[in-house]
């Protein structure tokens, strides 16, 4: 792999970068359709569960309003709360079957995922090699090391702070999730650089995502695509530096 400069921030993605996409989808995302019936039912008095319902209902009639044939609209007023549940249920159903990235969807799978994770049901998995990757940024190189994911916050530090390899949270500075942007809009990025206090080109950022690589690569960050197995494939004129292996990026 060719040299990166000199950078001062390393901005991870998660699934596919540091962490294997098999877990999202074998692990992560099949907890939530297992289990959501009965955190609906057994924690619906629950004022955090009613936080996600009422962001999943306006979610939903926004989704109504636009002409998404799959949205059901959910009327918090006039309907039970037999109906709203039903219809809550419906709503992430057809939403995680089409992988949807947006916020209403991603808060309430975080919530569920924070109880898979303390009870020990779920721990996250790393690849090893970005696991002493980023102790050597941190500890050696005294770098600092961020988190972008379109997960929302709160599953980013349950992945992490459960993982494999131990409680990884001391290691990151901070967490964004789309809230920033979405991932393949070079303004996210400018947005995540300005908050940490640095300019682009001081900051490193990795993902499996050409997409995302290409929004950073515009806002004036250094790129690396992240080579996984499962991974979607890389094309051979892809004109970006690439990585099998975070111990191969010069620190």
């Amino acid at each position: 792999m060719a040299a990166v400069s000199n950078y001062d921030i390393v901005l991870l993605d998660i699934e596919g970068t540091t962490t294997p996409i098999s877990f999202v989808h074998d692990a992560l995302f099949p907890y939530v359709a297992r289990n959501v019936s009965e955190f609906l039912t057994t924690r619906w008095d629950d004022p955090e569960v009613q936080i996600h319902v009422r962001t999943i209902a306006q979610q939903a009639n926004e989704d109504v309003k636009a002409g998404i044939a799959s949205a059901i609209a959910i009327d918090l007023d006039a309907d039970s709360a037999d109906e709203i549940r039903g219809k809550v249920l419906a709503n992430v159903d057809w939403q995680m079957k089409a992988d949807r990235k947006i916020g209403a969807l991603k808060g309430l799978q975080g919530y569920m995922w924070r109880f898979g994770f303390e009870s020990g049901t779920l721990k996250g998995e790393m690849y090893p090699d970005a696991v002493e990757a980023i102790k050597n940024w941190v500890k050696v190189c005294k770098r600092q090391v961020y988190i972008y994911s379109s997960g929302s916050v709160e599953a980013q530090k349950l992945i992490f702070g459960y993982s494999d390899h131990g409680d990884l949270r001391d290691y990151i500075s901070d967490y964004y999730d789309t809230k920033v942007g979405a991932k393949t809009e070079d303004s996210s990025y400018k947005r995540i650089a300005s908050d940490i206090g640095k300019q682009p080109a001081q900051i490193l950022f990795i993902s499996d995502n050409v997409l995302e690589i290409q929004a950073a690569d515009k806002a004036g960050l250094q790129t690396i695509v992240s080579i996984r197995k499962g991974n979607a494939p890389i094309k051979d004129d892809c004109k970006f530096k690439t990585t099998t292996d975070f111990r191969t990026i010069p620190l």
